[in-house]
């Protein structure tokens, strides 16, 4: 009996120890309040690394798609002189003056006048419209921008509204290759129904580095020789 009395009471004591353990052990399990704050400040951290990650991420995304864009705008550009130049034609016109035009004519003072005039060929005229199949193409740089223009009408047509192709153009400079293989700055043949045999172009843009365009120009007519004391047309 007493054996089985201190068997009880050595049993309970131990219960008794068991709990006490535990109660220690659950009350250490917590997290204390420095704790929690030392969690929340890592997590700050982290959060403000991944927004700083994201943010650099969609301005690196937004600069990589202006240049895109600014590529793609410069090789419209370029194709659509390419195609124009291409397919010129040795084709004197009549300004809206009724002046004569030489079939190729460039300027490069100011904005009042365009930086190159020519007749181009491979006009398409799906709506059979009561037009030529030949286009009297103007380029301009007038505020900033390089435009075209267009005309219905070969002799005494006002222009179409032009088209702007690029922006932010601060300069063009042109070069023109002759029959002879040589780069001149200017172009004033002794013909008025030459062409050159290449067009130059460099672009000079805000914060760009200078473009140089080169295209090649539909042959046209050989330059004739000048014979002295020659009478006559």
């Amino acid at each position: 009996m007493h054996c089985a009395r201190s068997h009880l009471f050595g049993s309970c004591h131990g219960f008794s120890t068991s709990l006490e353990a535990n109660g220690e052990h659950g009350a250490d399990a917590g997290f204390t309040l420095i704790e929690l704050l030392v969690a929340l400040m890592i997590f700050a951290m982290l959060a403000s690394a991944g927004v700083l990650l994201l943010g650099n991420s969609v301005s690196a995304q937004a600069q990589i798609k202006a240049r895109l864009d600014d590529m793609a705008a410069v090789q419209r550009a370029s194709g659509a002189l390419a195609g124009d130049l291409g397919q010129a034609v040795p084709r004197i016109t009549r300004t809206e003056s009724g002046t004569l035009a030489p079939a190729f004519w460039a300027n490069g003072e100011g904005e009042g006048q365009p930086v190159m005039q020519f007749v181009r060929g491979g006009w398409d005229n799906l709506g059979d419209l009561p037009r030529p199949s030949l286009q009297k193409i103007e380029y301009w740089v007038r505020q900033g921008r390089l435009e075209r223009r267009s005309y219905a009408q070969l002799d005494g047509a006002a222009g179409d509204e032009p088209a702007a192709l690029l922006d932010n153009v601060e300069a063009v400079v042109l070069k023109f290759r002759d029959a002879q293989g040589k780069w001149r700055d200017d172009w004033t043949p002794t013909q008025p129904d030459l062409l050159p045999r290449a067009v130059e172009m460099v672009l000079t843009r805000t914060g760009e580095p200078p473009v140089a365009l080169r295209f090649l120009v539909a042959p046209g007519p050989i330059e004739r020789p000048i014979v002295e004391g020659a009478t006559g047309a």
